[in-house]
């Protein structure tokens, strides 16, 4: 179909979708395309490779939306890739409206060594980058028949870490199935033409925006704005807490980033005292009755669970990645509703989860970084930060603040953030862990054989569109050199194929140096339990906990303590890895989360996190000693449970239960019963008036291990309200 012209209004319903799709978008309000998305529907809807650049809140999922509709409802199917799990289940929420159009959607994310085979009855699959390249690496069949895949914030591929993957695996999809639409979805770069140009795609790039926005940078409570006008705040609060109070005075929210969690957290406490002057008392009594539940509805009672829901109280919050899910949800979902109206978070936020503000305040343009200590913030990331400002239908205008240290730099920032472009995006391709990675799973899935093949594949990638693929040749032959001395891959007279190793390694989504080292422990004599969490933890795959001036002592008593006397490289590096281990150790003796959050410096969400990591690299380590130690097996998947919950081993048999973790299991055990035989023999009334159960998660329980005798007498206490 052609383009609108200029100007033109353009109709969802004029657009000759089936009818049902524009029918179901007026229920949510939204009837007309913006200019930039009636710009891009006409290539869109047409099947054509698409490379949309736009501000955030321009409406760039709407468009990717309709093409996947129009080609699942002629039987077609779509893969959504997204970089955060956050925004997985936003794009989820968002398609499964189209439902009872008959258009099935799944969702997938992590486990990387499972495929659900009730994936391929969906029509619409959303998947982090990180699964959608698991799912290549399994040879999953249905990818060759996709008809449309979107690649969410594409502009990703500039992160070193995630970058890689994702446009190994947009490689990887073009590869296997050519005929299928890619439509890419990304914020204004400086170089969306060259992503265009390497995916064979129309490009259409604006600036404009739903809401216009308003750009300034403030010092000493004076505001100057990009176009040279002015505004001074009345107030005599500092800057940050002068254009909080100004906006709230105005019904409007704020946005503040600050370059580091400490730094959230003291700005949010800061600020809850400013916006709580402002609360009406039916937001003060709402906002009470949220901070509580907080507090109390945490199965492990933390410091930080209580300091967030302090400053809820207040109306302003905090949101970093130290919080679990389940309180950064909490968070966005009260400002969402206007209750908290003012968020203080990390630059992480700005990665297209949906919470925008009337006002963006950037309080931090510098961050720290181990290898340059403190360097700029990049425009580009800037620029998100800054999209955030203005909500669609409730604000005629967003405003983004930057806030200068010094009067003399206010022109230096108006001209470097506001009046210049974004920085183009390049590959990280080429580091070695990304080729070893990359490398080792094009020839475990049988996607090249020969060497002639791998390097044809990488001269596919965005790396050799930006340079020369010669630039990576001889990268790509130490990692080859490396695979095959480590026996990943089996090379001769130029043909590549993996050994049950390479393949293995492959399928366990891990790098293939952390296979090295953990193959390493599974043939090591030593057994202990500490030395296995060490061997986890010293592996490229793990995060690891920097040392603070504090921890050489304990951290050096460990080392001694567990004998560790083999060479290293690196002490320093070794004591990071022992801090990581230790973290591990103390979680599986029941250490309480509040304990390990002080000990070791972290958020309730770290721990969620490293523990995610740590169960899959012990998995991992389970498997591989299927092939180089057996009699490992079964200790290491004893202790991957054991991590999984942070338990000891004699709980082992309790979490077994739905709705029973660390803190349950432990009140069970306390009370003398200690398996699920004692469980099943117990008084369901003696089990509901244990503290921590309750009659809820007791009849739960019952019902579990199929009692319904028990489950009777237990409603019917219930009933009688035999718990007090």
């Amino acid at each position: 179909m052609e383009g609108p012209r200029i100007g033109t209004v353009v109709r969802i319903a004029d657009l000759g979708l089936d009818p049902r799709i524009p029918a179901t978008l007026e229920e949510q309000g939204i009837t007309e395309l913006y200019p930039p998305q009636a710009e891009a529907i006409g290539p869109a809807l047409a099947g054509k490779n698409l490379v949309l650049a736009i501000p955030t809140a321009s409406g760039k999922s709407l468009v990717a939306y309709l093409a996947i509709l129009k080609s699942v409802l002629k039987g077609g199917k779509a893969l959504y890739i997204v970089p955060l799990r956050a925004l997985a289940s936003e794009k989820h929420e968002d398609l499964k409206a189209f439902e009872p159009l008959g258009v099935r959607v799944g969702l997938t994310m992590g486990d990387y060594d499972r495929i659900d085979p009730n994936l391929e009855k969906f029509d619409v699959i959303i998947a982090t980058s990180e699964r959608a390249d698991s799912l290549l690496r399994h040879r999953i069949g249905w990818l060759k028949s996709l008809t449309v895949v979107v690649a969410d914030e594409v502009h990703l591929i500039n992160d070193a870490d995630r970058g890689p993957t994702l446009e190994v695996t947009l490689a990887k999809l073009r590869q296997v199935n050519p005929s299928a639409q890619v439509i890419a979805l990304s914020a204004t770069i400086g170089n969306s033409e060259e992503i265009a140009a390497w995916l064979s795609a129309e490009h259409v790039t604006s600036e404009w925006r739903p809401v216009p926005l308003k750009t300034g940078v403030v010092f000493d409570r004076k505001i100057r704005y990009s176009d040279d006008t002015k505004k001074e705040l009345t107030s005599d609060l500092d800057d940050v807490a002068a254009l909080v109070d100004d906006v709230i005075l105005d019904g409007g929210q704020a946005l503040v980033f600050a370059n580091t969690r400490r730094a959230t957290e003291s700005v949010a406490r800061k600020l809850a005292s400013t916006v709580r002057k402002r609360l009406t008392e039916k937001d003060r009594d709402a906002l009470s009755r949220i901070a509580t539940d907080l507090v109390a509805g945490q199965e492990e009672s933390t410091s930080m669970g209580a300091r967030l829901g302090k400053c809820i109280e207040g109306g302003a919050a905090f949101h970093n990645a130290g919080l679990t899910t389940e309180q950064r949800l909490l968070v966005e979902s009260q400002f969402r509703k206007g209750r908290v109206k003012c968020i203080v978070a990390s630059p992480t936020l700005a990665m297209g989860v949906n919470t925008p503000a009337r006002r963006v305040i950037v309080r931090d343009l510098n961050r720290y970084d181990v290898n340059f200590g403190f360097t700029p913030i990049p425009v580009l990331e800037v620029k998100q930060m800054c999209g955030r400002a203005g909500r669609p239908k409730y604000d005629t205008v967003g405003e983004a603040i930057l806030v200068a240290k010094d009067e003399d730099d206010v022109d230096d920032l108006i001209d470097e953030y506001f009046k210049s472009p974004p920085e183009p995006i390049e590959s990280k391709l080429s580091s070695e862990p990304a080729l070893r990675v990359h490398t080792l799973a094009t020839i475990a899935t049988g996607h090249v054989t020969t060497e002639e093949e791998l390097f044809g594949f990488f001269g596919r990638t965005f790396f050799a569109h930006q340079s020369p693929v010669d630039d990576l040749r001889a990268k790509v032959e130490d990692v080859l050199a490396f695979l095959q001395r480590e026996d990943f891959i089996n090379a001769r007279d130029g043909t590549l194929k993996a050994t049950f190793f390479g393949r293995r390694t492959s399928d366990l989504y891990i790098d293939p140096l952390s296979a090295v080292k953990i193959r390493d422990a599974l043939e090591d004599d030593r057994d202990g339990e500490f030395y296995h969490l060490w061997a986890a933890c010293s592996t490229p795959d793990m995060p690891k906990l920097y040392l603070r001036r504090g921890d050489y002592t304990w951290v050096e008593d460990k080392i001694t303590a567990e004998a560790m006397t083999f060479p290293v490289e690196d002490y320093e590096f070794m004591m990071a890895e022992v801090k990581t281990a230790t973290l591990f150790q103390d979680w599986i003796d029941e250490r309480s989360e509040d304990e390990v959050t002080r000990k070791f410096g972290i958020g309730p969400g770290d721990i969620r996190r490293m523990v995610d990591q740590g169960v899959w690299l012990v998995y991992a380590m389970a498997e591989l000693g299927k092939i180089f130690n057996k009699k490992k097996v079964m200790p290491l998947t004893r202790l991957m449970i054991r991590i999984q919950y942070g338990i000891k081993e004699e709980l082992l048999d309790l979490v077994q239960l739905r709705g029973v973790g660390r803190v349950r299991a432990r009140a069970l055990f306390g009370r003398g019963l200690k398996t699920l035989r004692d469980l099943q023999k117990a008084n369901p009334g003696d089990l509901a008036r244990i503290p921590a159960i309750g009659p809820a998660l007791a009849t739960k329980i019952a019902e579990q291990l199929g009692g319904k005798a028990a489950m009777k007498k237990l409603a019917g206490q219930a009933e009688l309200g035999e718990f007090g």
